[in-house]
């Protein structure tokens, strides 16, 4: 079983799953394909009915080498798109690195700010998400898509990720968020190599010692194509990789992480249901005295 809970949010007593609703024309795994609000809504429906416990709208790609879209584009993106989910009852998680975004967002129904800049981007954030008093995920994050993966650089990553993240949480802190809303987040792919990536995952431990609750975003991520890259080394398609991904929820859910972020919710709702019931056999193993 999970071992943390977040104000506000489903606890079903398991790692969470986060369907992802890209509204963009751009992003690297399905652009384009919600980029209209009513496949955008029928999409997040459809997230909710294959078992998804949170929708994550985002209005902006984060692919590498993307370019920012303005403030005005991003919010005609989503908040009809939450307006319409909230609507039918959808819980709700915003993904943007702007505070006036996430205002909107929250206005509108969102009950989650998911910030992969980790109020990095906008210094005002932090207080808008205090003020809102809803839980915020906090990524690790070294910089804007078009220049990131410059700045992938470590000597220690598991380490250097922990501290940094950890320099960000005292800094939103200082602006009023409560931490029992505070979600972290390693920033898969973002300013990291794919062993930085390996890394991280192989030692989550590192994050959830933290205290805070962890939220691992691996789906269709670069890395996962590049191991399972053909014999010419061309590496997989993207929406070739959600099998992958089924395979990263159920060890991360195994190690005790929040909530994982994924484009294809089935699969993934099943392999955190199969990592919780090993977890809660481990435990009652434990309870006595390991008994066969």
């Amino acid at each position: 079983m999970t071992d943390a809970a977040v104000p506000g949010l489903p606890a079903p007593g398991r790692c969470l799953v986060m369907g992802v609703v890209n509204v963009t024309p751009d992003s690297f795994s399905d652009g384009g394909a919600w980029f209209d609000v009513d496949k955008a809504v029928r999409h997040g429906l459809d997230l909710m009915a294959e078992g998804a416990d949170l929708v994550d709208v985002g209005g902006e790609s984060t692919r590498p080498g993307a370019q920012r879209v303005s403030r005005d584009e991003e919010l005609r993106r989503v908040i009809p798109v939450i307006e319409a989910l909230a609507a039918e009852g959808v819980p709700l998680s915003v993904d943007t690195m702007r505070a006036e975004v996430a205002e909107a967002a929250v206005a509108a129904g969102a009950r989650l700010v998911n910030d992969v800049s980790g109020g990095l981007a906008d210094p005002a954030m932090p207080r808008v998400v205090a003020a809102a008093g809803v839980p915020y995920v906090v990524m690790h994050w070294r910089g804007h898509s078009h220049d990131m993966q410059t700045r992938a650089v470590y000597d220690d990553v598991v380490r250097e990720v922990r501290e940094e993240l950890l320099r960000r949480v005292d800094a939103v802190l200082a602006e009023g968020v409560d931490p029992s809303m505070i979600v972290l987040d390693p920033g898969l792919g973002f300013a990291k190599h794919p062993e930085h990536n390996w890394a991280l995952l192989a030692r989550l431990d590192v994050l959830r010692d933290t205290g805070f609750p962890v939220l691992v975003g691996a789906s269709r991520k670069r890395f996962l194509g590049r191991l399972l890259a053909g014999p010419d080394g061309t590496p997989r398609l993207f929406a070739d990789c959600d099998d992958a991904t089924v395979a990263v929820s159920s060890l991360v859910a195994a190690a005790g992480a929040w909530c994982v972020r994924v484009h294809r919710v089935r699969p993934n709702a099943d392999a955190v249901r199969v990592a919780a019931a090993i977890r809660a056999a481990a435990a009652g193993d434990t309870a006595q005295g390991g008994g066969r």
